[in-house]
């Protein structure tokens, strides 16, 4: 049951349908703890409303006239102390990824039940947030810097040698400076053999001559267990 001393919900809609507008109106209207600040077809139009002002809650169509209002939203954030929810026609995820990374608060589709709405008024007032839980982890996931991690160019060069060509890393490493003959022998192939396995280590890790190959086997640990 609603504790009759909780505050009314003052709710402002920006949607550029005029029909959708018409029934989002009655329907804030008629809840219980929810009063229509005022509504606009555009975000120039919101901007001039006196009665945006005084909105707690500015719901919002993320597709006004073919533009995306989240562009807008560091403005309105900036303009009013109202909290942003996003009703919107789009199941694209990226969609509502870039709106709530822009500053809105929830998003509800616009299939969803009215209830689902207008409870998520009510939880967006009250400070939390109104997503689905696939897009909250991702959006968590972002901002701490676990979603998509930027790969390690070194690991991907590594992860192109041969075990032939990681054993012969390891015998530069454990032979550091010695001839070329030392480690082709200590390898069982020829110095041949050993010039082609280094010509493409070489262009594989992107590197130039066995100097170059022994700091960069050490520094990330490539054939360094056998390395005394």
């Amino acid at each position: 049951m609603l504790d009759v001393t909780e505050r009314t919900i003052q709710v402002f809609l920006v949607d550029d349908h005029r029909a959708t507008l018409w029934g989002l109106e009655r329907l804030i209207g008629a809840a219980d703890r929810m009063r229509l600040a005022g509504s606009a077809t555009s975000v120039a139009e919101l901007l001039a409303s006196p009665a945006s002002r005084d909105a707690d809650v500015i719901v919002i169509d993320l597709d006004l006239g073919g533009a995306d209002s989240s562009a807008s939203f560091a403005e309105l954030l900036h303009t009013y102390g109202a909290k942003i929810l996003v009703l919107t026609g789009s199941r694209d995820l990226d969609t509502h990824r870039r709106a709530v990374l822009a500053g809105a608060r929830g998003v509800v589709r616009k299939e969803e039940p009215v209830e689902i709405l207008l409870r998520a008024i009510e939880k967006v007032d009250e400070g939390d947030v109104w997503v689905n839980r696939a897009l909250i982890g991702d959006i968590m996931n972002m901002l701490t810097g676990a979603r998509q991690a930027v790969p390690n160019p070194d690991d991907a060069r590594i992860a192109t040698l041969t075990p032939k060509e990681i054993e012969v890393i390891t015998a530069v490493v454990r032979h550091k400076g010695a001839k070329s003959l030392v480690i082709a022998d200590d390898l069982g192939i020829s110095e041949h053999t050993l010039r082609n396995h280094l010509t493409t280590i070489y262009h594989k890790l992107e590197v130039h001559g066995r100097l170059e190959l022994y700091v960069y086997a050490k520094e990330r640990r490539i054939g360094t267990e056998a390395h005394s």
